[in-house]
């Protein structure tokens, strides 16, 4: 096996964000789900798959134009373990593992993506970002890790996968890792 995928989750509903989706939002003269997908089709990450649930239409109208693969998470407003199901029941067979992006992170580009995958092992590893000691996305698993996803739930994502001997972490530069845009007033 070789390669990784990249998944991007853009399925929620933007609940803290408002009445406006926050990933369909002007940021820097497009929308923030755009920046996210461009960088991470600058980078090896391939295939790169869209997790859509909320307002689907909009948001691959967001995206049109671009060489991505889509996946429709139905239960999204259940939280962000189905679309990490759906994200990862898409990778291909032959990928050894699969970065998880998030689509409120316009900041992380493709220097971060590629000096984590840099960092990425084998079919058993799960990579990490640290800023100033704290952890942050987007995040590498090796295709290993896939079938712990199932026993998750709710909206706490992969958390608890990132307690294990096989997690590496890797020291960042920018706390672009740490920021993403749950709020208007995370993004003023």
């Amino acid at each position: 096996m070789s390669g990784l995928a990249g998944i991007i989750l853009a399925a929620g509903t933007s609940a803290r964000f408002g009445a406006d989706n926050k990933l369909l939002i002007d940021y820097s003269g497009q929308a923030m789900l755009r920046w996210v997908a461009e960088a991470a089709l600058a980078t090896e990450l391939d295939p790169v798959i869209v997790v859509t649930g909320h307002d689907a239409p909009e948001v691959r109208n967001a995206l049109s134009g671009l060489d991505l693969v889509y996946a429709h998470n139905e239960q999204f407003a259940r939280g962000q373990a189905g679309s990490l199901r759906k994200g990862v029941a898409a990778v291909p067979q032959e990928c050894a593992g699969a970065m998880i992006l998030l689509g409120d992170m316009p900041q992380v580009d493709a220097e971060i993506i590629n000096r984590l995958l840099d960092e990425f092992g084998d079919e058993c590893s799960i990579v990490v970002p640290v800023y100033d000691g704290k952890r942050g996305n987007p995040v590498i698993l090796g295709r290993e890790n896939f079938t712990r996803l199932e026993k998750i739930s709710g909206d706490r994502g992969a958390r608890n996968l990132l307690a294990g001997e096989n997690v590496r972490t890797v020291d960042m530069a920018s706390d672009a890792v740490l920021r993403d845009f749950d709020t208007p007033e995370s993004l003023k």
